[in-house]
């Protein structure tokens, strides 16, 4: 693999590259979560075909934005550039610099585009004009934004009811790496981990291709955690403020939720939200979730056979879990925090419900590998309200086919045994599911483990064995 490769991302680029090939003027947003890779990707493909690339300032006025601007177009044409008073001013400045352009295909890239919308800018006035007056009526444009500022992307791009309505030719959600693509960068980087080891890495911080770049060779998983996120001076320190703060304007809401929410594994309902976080149970609090979910976040889903009113939403990002859990908790600040609590009840409790996530962030992998991907089912999860035990099932999947999949995820450090007690009590489970359900669909129990099944008389009440492996493909 050469040094500037894009690992994985293989939908991605052959959007990116039709858009490049396309015979009619395209306008592109792209947005994910900090640390992504937006800008390694459009770079990656774009490198030597920009005719106008521009990165929005940080924390600056417009003033600033517009002497930002007039000093790249300069660095670009090599002519002098006035800097200009308006972003209309700026946005026609562009324009007569592609009209001389004598690229075939002109490509603009907007880096961190937010951040050039600053108070009362008239930027998106501008960017209206431009694309609506200009560059839609040509055939040889392809404008690109991106930013981490996912909230911005979505309400004044994607969902725009104003100039740009059904402007955009297409979107990305550039989402975190797989585990197959985080094995690829892996073995790119000749980091030799194995598969459990992946997927204890990815735990803690999921797919991230920017966290995945510190990881060092040499080291073990537990030291280069510790190094990462509990030494003297981590390198990771200020990592889960500036992650919120990049993506959401007034991030305060957005912390409250996914805080409350990763101290409840299986989730909270919107009122139960509203109640701990003390946040209105109004149209902020439906904007708030929404981006969060926008940014996977978090989930929404219903409990098996409840309906919309009984909606519950789940934390699923494993940073911001292992963050609130072992990070904001390290009260005795200790250098050594991670590889000191190997085999602690604390990492065994996290640890089960992190894999959980992990399944959860892998569903389209886990039905390749029941061999369902092609039949139309929905995922849920549910709780028994009659069972004096509480019982409880990880993960549903009802399919078309008259058939319900309901999953029991167990992460060990070896083979998982099912004992007479064990079998006994998914046995109970089952019942409770049918008589509670009343379903008239058959149920399939799936085993899900980190390394499978030991065959013994009681593995026989598992109709599906699953392996960790299962969630690489």
């Amino acid at each position: 693999m050469k040094k500037n490769e894009i690992i994985g991302r293989e939908e991605e680029k052959a959007m990116l590259n039709g858009v490049f090939s396309s015979q009619q003027s395209e306008f592109v947003a792209i947005y994910g979560r900090r640390r992504i890779g937006k800008t390694y990707l459009v770079r990656g493909l774009f490198a030597n075909k920009f005719s106008f690339e521009i990165s929005g300032l940080a924390n600056a006025n417009t003033k600033e934005q517009l002497l930002n601007f007039s000093l790249t177009l300069k660095k670009t044409t090599n002519e002098s550039v006035s800097t200009p008073k308006t972003w209309l001013e700026a946005f026609s400045q562009l324009s007569d610099y592609l009209e001389r352009c004598t690229q075939k295909r002109k490509v603009l890239f907007f880096d961190e585009m937010p951040w050039m919308d600053t108070p009362r800018s008239g930027f998106l006035t501008a960017l209206e004009h431009f694309w609506n007056a200009w560059a839609s009526a040509r055939k040889d444009i392809v404008l690109i934004v991106c930013g981490s500022a996912t909230s911005w992307i979505i309400n004044n791009l994607i969902n725009n009811h104003g100039g740009l309505h059904n402007r955009l030719t297409q979107t990305i959600n550039l989402k975190p790496f797989t585990l197959s693509e985080c094995e690829q960068y892996c073995k790119w980087r000749k980091l030799d981990f194995t598969r459990y080891q992946m997927a204890q890495i990815y735990m803690v911080m999921g797919g991230v291709p920017f966290y995945l770049s510190k990881i060092e060779r040499g080291l073990s998983v537990a030291q280069n955690i510790d190094k990462l996120f509990f030494a003297e001076n981590p390198k990771l320190k200020n990592e889960f403020g500036n992650l919120y703060a990049a993506l959401f304007r007034n991030s305060g809401d957005y912390v409250k939720i996914v805080e409350a929410l990763s101290k409840k594994g299986k989730g909270l309902t919107r009122d139960e939200i509203s109640k701990q976080t003390k946040i209105s149970n109004g149209g902020g609090l439906t904007k708030v979730l929404q981006d969060l979910e926008y940014c996977d976040f978090i989930r929404k889903y219903h409990s098996f056979g409840k309906k919309t009113r009984n909606t519950l939403y789940q934390l699923t990002d494993s940073y911001t879990l292992f963050y609130f859990k072992f990070i904001q908790q390290n009260k005795h600040k200790d250098a050594h925090f991670w590889s000191n609590s190997i085999d602690t009840p604390l990492l065994h409790t996290w640890s089960g419900l992190a894999f959980e996530i992990l399944v959860l962030q892998h569903i389209q992998e886990l039905k390749m590998a029941l061999g369902i991907s092609g039949i139309q089912s929905s995922v849920s999860s549910w709780r028994s309200e009659k069972s004096e035990k509480g019982a409880q099932i990880d993960l549903v999947i009802h399919r078309k086919d008259g058939i319900i999949n309901v999953l029991e995820i167990k992460y060990n450090k070896e083979k998982f045994t099912i004992t007479k007690e064990y079998e006994e009590k998914l046995r109970n489970k089952i019942f409770a599911f049918k008589a509670e359900t009343h379903t008239r669909d058959a149920v399939h129990l799936v085993m899900l483990t980190t390394f499978g099944l030991n065959r013994n008389r009681y593995a026989d009440i598992v109709q599906k064995d699953l392996d960790m492996s299962c969630l690489f493909r």
